[in-house]
């Protein structure tokens, strides 16, 4: 047994290091995917209900970054015991952000 594991400290090794960069390429794929919505709702012009999805799709990408930068940020900490958990409404909020922006983009393909 470690000695760091016999006093109950905490080792986090790089787990937040790997936490960080999967919520960097979650954000870049939900980046990709509003972009391509709004392609494909603006494509052959603008219209009304385009215009409305590419608003809704922006929303809901800002919503999740804003989400992704806070954790990024808290996920920076030299703290010893290592990050803070994920509150739960911003977990709530991230995956409801995901999937919303998913359903906007199957409903365009559709």
């Amino acid at each position: 047994m470690s000695e760091a594991a016999a006093s109950g400290v905490r080792d986090p090794g790089l787990q937040p290091e790997r936490t960080r960069l999967a919520w960097r390429r979650t954000t870049l794929s939900s980046t990709v995917a509003a972009v391509l919505a709004g392609k494909t709702a603006l494509h052959g012009g603008p219209s009304a209900a385009g215009i409305a999805v590419c608003t809704v799709c922006g929303v809901l990408w800002l919503g999740f970054l804003a989400v992704a930068h806070r954790r990024i940020q808290s996920l920076s900490t030299t703290d010893p015991a290592g990050p803070p958990l994920l509150a739960a409404r911003h977990a709530t909020a991230a995956t409801l952000c995901a999937i919303a922006l998913a359903v906007c983009g199957a409903a365009l393909l559709l």
